[in-house]
C-alpha cells in the first residue's frame, strides 16, 4: 500500500468529550450551511460547517454548535429525518439515536423553547443501525444483535418486523421507493425486503464472516458495499448475488462501509483501532490502491458531506475531515 497518500486531516474541530458516532444530515435542510450531528458519552451535539472548498471566504472550516442534547447514556447510532429544516420560520431538528440501553430516542427541537424526545422501546439487544424512511421520514427501520429488524412510526408503534438469522448489523432504504428496505446480517448475507408483502425479493452473500458494515449507494442503487473480515465487497445487484469485486483493506478487520454521496465510485472504509489509532481509507473503483490514507486516534463513526467529496470521522475530543482531490 502506497504511504505517500498518507496524510493528517484536511480540518478538525475540537469536542468536549470523547466522539463515538458522527452524522452529516444527508438530506437539503434549505441552509447553505451543512448540518452534522455527533454523539458523546451522554449528549448529542448538532451543529453546521461550512468549507474553504465551497466558500472562498471561509479559511479553512466554520463550525458553529446549534444546540447540545443531554441524551444521558453513550449514543451508538445518530439518523437525520428528512423533515429537518433550517429555512421554516420555525426551523426544526429531528434525529433518531441508538443507545446502550437498546432503546431508540426521536428527538424534535425547533432550536428555541420546544426540545423533547420520545424513547421507542422493543429491542432486547445493542442496536446497530437506525434509518428514516427518506421521502417523508415517517417511519424509522433499526437492526439489531437481536436477530429483528423492526420498522417503527414516529408514535413509536411497531409497524412491521422481520426476523433475522443472525445480528442485524446494517439497514437502509431505497431514496426512490419507500417499500424497499435493505438489511444487512453478521453471517455474510444482505437481504433486501418488500414492505408490502413482508418478503424478502433480492439476496446478496459475501463468503466471509463477520459481515460488519454494508451501505447502499444512491448515487447508483444497483450498487451495494460492505466489509467483512479484512476485505471490502462490492456487488452489481442487476449482475450476480456474488460480489462484482473484493479486496482486502484492513490488516486487523474492517469496521465501516459508506458510499460517497456524490461519486458513484467513492467510496471509504475504516478498521478496528489499533495501538491507538483508526485507519481510515478512502478507495476509488478505478484505482487499484486506496486514494488516501489517514488515521485518527482511536477514532470512530464515519461520515460523508452532503455535497462535497469529504468524510469525517470522531475521535478522542475531535472531529476530523478529510478532503478528497476527486
Amino acid at each position: 500500500m502506497k504511504q505517500e497518500n498518507s496524510r493528517s486531516a484536511s480540518y478538525t474541530v475540537e469536542c468536549e468529550d470523547y466522539v463515538h458516532v458522527v452524522e452529516f444530515n444527508p438530506f437539503e435542510s434549505g441552509t447553505a450551511e451543512s448540518l452534522i450531528a455527533y454523539g458523546g458519552n451522554n449528549y448529542v451535539v448538532i451543529g453546521t460547517c461550512r468549507f474553504q472548498d465551497e466558500d472562498t471566504e471561509v479559511e479553512g472550516i466554520q463550525y458553529k454548535t446549534l444546540r447540545v442534547f443531554h441524551h444521558g447514556i453513550r449514543v451508538d447510532v445518530i439518523a437525520w429525518s428528512p423533515e429537518t429544516r433550517l429555512d421554516a420560520l420555525s426551523p426544526q431538528i429531528r434525529f433518531c439515536t441508538a443507545a446502550a440501553d437498546k432503546k431508540l430516542r426521536l428527538f424534535t427541537s425547533d432550536l428555541q423553547e420546544n426540545n423533547g424526545y420520545k424513547t421507542l422501546e422493543g429491542h432486547s439487544d445493542y442496536i446497530n443501525d437506525v434509518v428514516f424512511s427518506p421521502k417523508e421520514g415517517q417511519e424509522i427501520a433499526s437492526v439489531s444483535d437481536d436477530h429483528t429488524c423492526r420498522v417503527w412510526d414516529l408514535e413509536g408503534n411497531l409497524t412491521t418486523d422481520f426476523v433475522l438469522r443472525s445480528p442485524g448489523v446494517s439497514v437502509g432504504w431505497h431514496p426512490e421507493d419507500a417499500f424497499k428496505l435493505m438489511v444487512a446480517e453478521k453471517n455474510g448475507t444482505i437481504r433486501f425486503y418488500d414492505l408490502v408483502t413482508h418478503q424478502a425479493i433480492l439476496s446478496l452473500t459475501t463468503d466471509q464472516t463477520p459481515l460488519m458494515s454494508a451501505n447502499w449507494c444512491l448515487k447508483n442503487t444497483f450498487k451495494v458495499g460492505a466489509v467483512a473480515g479484512n476485505d471490502w465487497f462490492i456487488w452489481d445487484i442487476t449482475r450476480s448475488s456474488y460480489p462484482l469485486d473484493k479486496r482486502p483493506v484492513h490488516a486487523d478487520r474492517a469496521r465501516l462501509f459508506r458510499w460517497s454521496r456524490v461519486n458513484e465510485n467513492l467510496f471509504a472504509t475504516t478498521g478496528y483501532p489499533g495501538k491507538m489509532t483508526s485507519q481510515l481509507l478512502v478507495h476509488h473503483l478505478g484505482h487499484p490502491q486506496p486514494i488516501l490514507i489517514g488515521s485518527a486516534p482511536v477514532g470512530s463513526g464515519l461520515t460523508w458531506h452532503r455535497t462535497l467529496p469529504l468524510c469525517a470521522v470522531g475521535g478522542d475530543h475531535k472531529l476530523f475531515f478529510w478532503m478528497t482531490e476527486m
